[in-house]
């Protein structure tokens, strides 16, 4: 019994972590956009997020096995109590630690580590590695470079359109004052001289931002219909994830025979939502401002390639991270601008690389803990 208690936390604590990490991600281009605001994006995110959690148990039940370690370990192994608790606590703990440095990670990263580290220490002999790399690493791999090379390719074609149907890019000039006042200079030409009475004008450079689309588009505003179809589009990320997390997370609750596959993938998209709505904002402003500088129709694009790289892999039960094909079309887009930040991309991949070595490690010692806890 004290198990199966142990079991729900760990797994409910990962999906709180998930949600915390993850919920944002499909709507940082509203916001990094400047198109909404944190709040609203973060509405809109949750209602999307858990109606993908719903429809993944009708379409995506083959992630499910992926995620119980099936294969990756033996039934043996998968048969003992203390490996799902072991796994999500050790995914949890990587996931939420990330979250709080602001550094959005893989859950699906994540747990692969873990399973890996508790299914060492359960049985070193009985891991098959090969099942690793083809099932799980491969399209974990591929799927950023996917995204990347996907926005790249996408972006110049929407902008070719968007110019031959008339619609412009107007860039706003926003003014900040200051404390100054006009005075004549020597060579008696307009200057603006600080003074702590009057204020100084200062423009903020921020053009991306600020730029908004004019012109009409089938008798409508340009931008109205633009910022219809962002909302769509990053609605359409927020419910691929849910499609392509809730089983992989729902796996661990499943592998201890706690609930069946319904009350399961529901009670994991119920704490997903839980922990967007309380612990989203330090990832959110690393994805979308520290990434790269977009506009409202640089926003749109990524999310149409996020949205149709995830839903697919779910339909065909890979599992890749939203994450990284988030950011990998985030990165595609800040390349084809010029406004990528790579430095803050260089940090977002080394947190990437050393995920999966400390969830691993992360595994193994939750194992040992879980063991003599219970023992």
């Amino acid at each position: 019994m004290t198990l199966i208690i142990f079991c729900l936390i760990a797994g409910l604590f990962l999906a709180y972590g998930n949600g915390a990490n993850d919920n944002f991600k499909g709507v940082a281009t509203l916001y990094g956009s400047g198109t909404t605001s944190y709040r609203s994006a973060l509405t809109w995110s949750t209602i999307t997020t858990f109606a993908g959690s719903v429809a993944a148990l009708f379409v995506a039940r083959g992630l499910l096995i992926t995620f119980s370690g099936k294969g990756l370990v033996s039934d043996a192994v998968l048969a003992m109590p203390a490996f799902p608790v072991a796994t999500a606590l050790a995914a949890a703990l990587t996931v939420m630690a990330a979250t709080r440095l602001g550094f959005p990670i893989s859950t699906t990263h994540a747990l692969i580590g873990a399973l890996l580290g508790a299914g060492l220490k359960a049985s070193a002999q009985n891991l098959d590695l090969s099942h690793l790399g083809s099932a799980l690493v491969l399209p974990l791999l591929a799927s950023p470079l996917v995204a990347l090379l996907g926005a790249l390719f996408l972006y110049p074609i929407m902008r070719f359109f968007r110019k031959k149907l008339g619609v412009k890019k107007t860039t706003q000039i926003r003014l900040t004052m200051e404390s100054a006042a006009p005075v004549l200079s020597d060579g008696q030409t307009l200057a603006l001289k600080q003074s702590p009475e009057l204020p100084k004008v200062r423009i903020d450079d921020h053009e991306d931002k600020a730029s908004e689309y004019s012109g009409q588009l089938f008798g409508l505003h340009a931008k109205k219909i633009l910022d219809s179809a962002h909302y769509l589009s990053a609605g359409a990320v927020c419910f691929a994830r849910g499609l392509n997390d809730t089983p992989k997370i729902a796996a661990i609750l499943l592998a201890a025979s706690l609930f069946s596959n319904t009350p399961a993938l529901l009670l994991v998209g119920l704490a997903m939502v839980i922990g967007g709505l309380i612990h989203a904002s330090r990832v959110a402003e690393t994805v979308a401002h520290k990434v790269t500088r977009m506009n409202a129709g640089q926003g749109f694009t990524a999310n149409l390639v996020t949205a149709g790289i995830v839903i697919a892999a779910s339909r065909f039960s890979l599992p890749v991270s939203t994450t990284h094909v988030a950011c990998g079309s985030l990165i595609g887009i800040g390349t084809v601008t010029k406004s990528a930040n790579w430095k803050k991309i260089g940090e977002i991949l080394l947190a990437w690389v050393i995920t999966l070595p400390v969830a691993m490690l992360l595994g193994y010692l939750c194992f040992i803990a879980v063991k003599a806890l219970t023992a």
